[in-house]
């Protein structure tokens, strides 16, 4: 109730700076120079297939997290759970486990799992965002086979107290808080960022798995048709804290320190195809995690030299519990897994004249981890704890050099060595060019070419029951060239775009099969090639003075397919499409702003996607092909003491029954308000 008495305060003085706004002769808007983007590529990214991801993008829903952004904003698949579960990225038709992530420089993927959940990442969080697509992962880390993802946060650069609060509610009873508070001089910047959402998320959907029978007067079946039903206990709580502080000394040397705390309490939702009642039972998982950064950056003229010291804690818990009479519940499975993550690294970069950068880099992620499930019972009845603990060091080095001998050539050389355990993988070798085909329209040819491997995760060789711990590394050579092009004319319009073919083959793919023991074990069973085209487009117009339109679209297609040998007479999966991974995906985001109004309009695709190996679609083997599209409208009013903003947006505009997974329901239409104030009080930004 305090939220809503919250919000319906704030409205009255929205509408009273609406007025006030209306009166005032000052320019309602800022005119900002359209950038030029040339041909003349920095020199750190001679030959990358990189996607940047600006503020705006970031920000443009405060309510979204990192899955979200992805899905609208990139050709990479989001594979998604359900409203507030997991959700995975896979970059040209790998796994997420293909996928490498960092923050802040540190990897964050999971050693347990080798997976990232997106979903528990807001982007409120996030202040530079990439994704380095195949190759050109190479030049961050080893592994990524489809790619990486660069995350990290900067300085607020702010001068003096500053503070922004947001208040969100929408459809399922949904809320969302989010605070910044920062401090910044000459040489300390320091925020402080919190986000906190929760809901019941019983939405309601169409249940395409159940059917129900019209009768008539004689208990004749008449009719059938779907039933709608609610999400069934899928309420969440997540709670996000982010410290930062930047010292900076004025004389080449800067540090920070990044600690980021989350809470998260999830029920797992029921599936399409549970009949039970939900009261029956409880399906809970809870996670507190905390990441933190350390980094120094000594930077002169023509080199720099940086380090880095970090630390990760996961506890997860996963209960499920069934009702075995009178209202009893009994715990069923009581998983605990405890995951401790030491981090290092050291890197320095050199500048020959204009010419020559060398670069150098060495990392090193110790991982702890035990992971159990407190309630096997045994046959003399008692209970025990059944699970694993392992450590692993994992040491990747590079060193590159990059060189252009002339302005319209790059050509640059990754050497990257890595160890996993007492493992040393071969040599990982990556070789990039690019040059400028012609300055009018800035076109830039680019080609790369790199050897990568993943060794499997710690789950893979040790879980019980199923670990394999005679399982081979994957690895692959992969292949890009492409195209990009950028026009325009100042304060007119500005139009880029990139065209990308890629090959990639992935020997000793990991995929866990059930066994005749009754669970399932990985093996190295399948080779691997995906291959494809993405495309990409951005096109910036002014529309007199006191309008702007921008349109941004991706477009990728991406056959994936098991070229192995098949495992017995009966195996149908070799020559077919790997499951979950959609052959074609778009997205188009487009944004109108007038004066101090901005309206925005988001669209994604993704074509049909397998359930099965062997692509058998007689019974639940396809999930449809989906559109999606969001809209927002957002109102800025801005007063000598704060700003104001006012925003409403609409989830799913047309209502669409869709599934990314199988038996995990999505919602359908859907709404949220989000009401902002950031006090000046006379302060200015840098």
């Amino acid at each position: 109730m305090k939220k809503w008495i919250l919000i319906v305060a704030l409205i009255p003085l929205a509408a009273s700076a609406q007025e006030t706004a209306a009166q005032d002769n000052i320019a309602r808007h800022i005119q900002i120079k359209d950038v030029n983007v040339y041909a003349k590529r920095p020199i750190k990214e001679i030959g990358t297939q990189q996607t940047k991801f600006d503020t705006v993008v970031l920000k443009e829903n405060i309510a979204l997290s990192m899955a979200d952004v992805l899905t609208f904003n990139s050709s990479i698949f989001v594979k998604n759970y359900g409203r507030a579960t997991l959700s995975t990225v896979a970059f040209r038709g790998t796994s997420p486990s293909h996928t490498q992530v960092s923050w802040n420089g540190m990897k964050i993927n999971n050693p347990m799992l080798g997976m990232t959940d997106f979903s528990m990442i807001p982007s409120y969080f996030v202040d530079d965002a990439s994704l380095l697509h195949g190759t050109s992962s190479v030049n961050e880390t080893g592994g990524g086979l489809g790619g990486a993802v660069k995350l990290s946060t900067k300085p607020a650069n702010a001068d003096g107290f500053g503070l922004q609060y947001i208040q969100g509610a929408g459809s399922f009873k949904t809320f969302d808080e989010f605070l910044r508070l920062t401090y910044g001089n000459q040489h300390w910047q320091i925020s402080t960022r919190a986000v906190f959402s929760s809901s019941p998320n019983d939405y309601k959907y169409r249940n395409h798995d159940k059917k129900e029978n019209i009768y008539d007067e004689d208990m004749n079946i008449i009719d059938q048709y779907y039933p709608i039903e609610r999400n069934r206990s899928g309420a969440f709580k997540d709670f996000h804290l982010l410290q930062e502080m930047y010292y900076n000394t004025g004389k080449g040397d800067r540090f920070g320190l990044n600690a980021w705390y989350l809470y998260s309490n999830r029920e797992l939702a029921m599936l399409t195809v549970d009949y039970g009642d939900e009261t029956d039972f409880e399906n809970r998982q809870r996670e507190h995690t905390f990441r933190g950064v350390f980094s120094w950056d000594h930077i002169k003229e023509n080199w720099k030299l940086g380090a880095k010291a970090g630390y990760i804690y996961t506890w997860m818990a996963y209960d499920y519990k069934r009702d075995v009479g009178n209202g009893t519940m009994a715990h069923m499975t009581r998983s605990r897994s405890r995951i401790n993550t030491f981090y290092g690294q050291v890197d320095g970069e050199y500048y020959i004249g204009r010419k020559w950068l060398f670069s150098a880099n060495l990392s090193l992620h110790q991982h702890i981890v035990e992971s159990e499930d407190k309630n096997i019972i045994r046959q003399d009845g008692n209970k025990a704890i059944v699970g694993y603990r392992q450590g692993r060091p994992e040491l990747s080095g590079s060193i590159s050099a990059k060189w252009k001998p002339i302005d319209r050539l790059g050509l640059s050389v990754v050497i990257r060595e890595e160890m996993y355990g007492k493992e040393w993988t071969p040599i990982i070798p990556a070789f990039f060019i690019d040059g400028v085909l012609s300055e009018k329209g800035n076109l830039v040819a680019k080609a790369s070419v790199s050897r990568n491997f993943r060794y499997p995760t710690l789950n893979d060789l040790y879980f019980l029951p199923g670990g394999n711990p005679d399982l081979r590394h994957e690895s692959g050579w992969t292949y890009d060239a492409g195209l990009s092009f950028a026009v325009g004319k100042e304060g007119v319009y500005s139009l880029s775009g990139s065209a990308t073919w890629f090959d990639s083959y992935i020997k000793d793919w990991i995929i866990w099969l059930p066994t005749t023991k009754g669970f399932f074990s990985p093996e190295n069973i399948k080779d691997v090639h995906a291959y494809g085209i993405e495309l990409k487009a951005n096109l910036d117009v002014a529309l007199g003075k006191t309008w702007q339109l921008g349109l941004n679209g991706t477009f990728s297609w991406t056959p994936s397919i098991n070229m192995g040998e098949p495992r017995t007479p009966a195996d149908q999966s070799v020559g077919k499409q790997l499951p979950y991974v959609p052959e074609l995906s778009s997205s188009i985001t487009g944004r109108l702003s007038w004066r101090r109004w901005s309206f925005l309009y988001k669209w994604c695709y993704y074509s049909e996607r397998y359930t099965m190996s062997s692509n058998d679609i007689s019974l639940t083997g396809k999930l449809p092909q989906y559109f999606m599209s969001n809209i927002s409208l957002e109102k800025v009013f801005v007063f000598d003491w704060a700003d104001l903003s006012a925003k409403a947006a609409i989830n799913n505009l047309f209502n669409e029954e869709y599934l990314s997974v199988l038996s995990r329901p999505m919602p359908g239409i859907n709404f949220e308000i989000f009401l902002g104030i950031t006090p000046k009080w006379n302060k200015k930004t840098i």
